[in-house]
């Protein structure tokens, strides 16, 4: 096959955005496909955030470039070639899960199985934290005042974290513009998506 979609999402990383593809089109792919999902993530965000030359990073099991399996390896070696000779980009190599939130690449590529399954993992914990804070909060006396004081700074973080803000995945690579929302996003969500669309073509996200 030719070129494929992919799903690209600005990860909710309140200090170091990161937009992170495929999130979920597609579970198995070529090396050529990450490289064009490195490229398209790039322009996105070049368009978006203003970032002129975008560090772009594969998602491994490893920062060095022996590590991954066959499909990192081989896109580290493809994307190290083509990057060289782009101004659209910089390569900066391997990165792990952890470094996903620290703001080590603009950009992060991986195929779409690896893609959703962290992204949801990165939605679960966070989510999982907001409550347990909560929770510990209200449990004393002592928790409610404090957490009545930090109530306007969390309420602010819980709405950064939450995967509804965004309201959804933009489907990148198709000539017409593509939003895709979680299955089980409330009509905030979905408002949220018809949103993230009209801007997307207020952008020319695809051109």
């Amino acid at each position: 096959g030719g070129p494929r979609p992919a799903l690209a999402l600005q990860l909710p990383m309140p200090e170091h955005p990161v937009t992170l593809l495929d999130v979920g089109a597609n579970a198995d792919v070529r090396p050529d496909h990450l490289v064009q999902f490195a490229f398209m993530g790039a322009a996105l965000v070049t368009m978006r955030q203003g970032i002129a030359r975008p560090r772009v990073a594969l998602l491994s099991n490893g920062e060095e470039p022996t590590r991954g399996n066959e499909l990192v390896l081989e896109t580290h070696r493809l994307l190290a070639e083509r990057a060289a000779n782009s101004f659209g980009l910089e390569f900066v190599g391997n990165v792990e899960g952890t470094q996903l939130a620290l703001g080590a690449a603009d950009v992060i590529v991986a195929d779409g199985f690896t893609g959703n399954v962290a992204l949801k993992l990165i939605e679960g914990i966070s989510q999982r934290l907001m409550t347990d804070i909560r929770d510990r909060a209200s449990s004393t006396t002592r928790g409610r005042i404090g957490g009545i004081l930090l109530r306007p700074s969390l309420r602010g973080l819980r709405d950064e974290l939450d995967p509804e803000g965004p309201g959804g995945a933009y489907l990148l690579g198709l000539r017409k513009l593509g939003v895709v929302p979680h299955g089980r996003f409330t009509r905030v969500g979905f408002a949220n998506a018809i949103r993230a669309a009209a801007q997307g073509i207020d952008e020319d996200v695809v051109g």
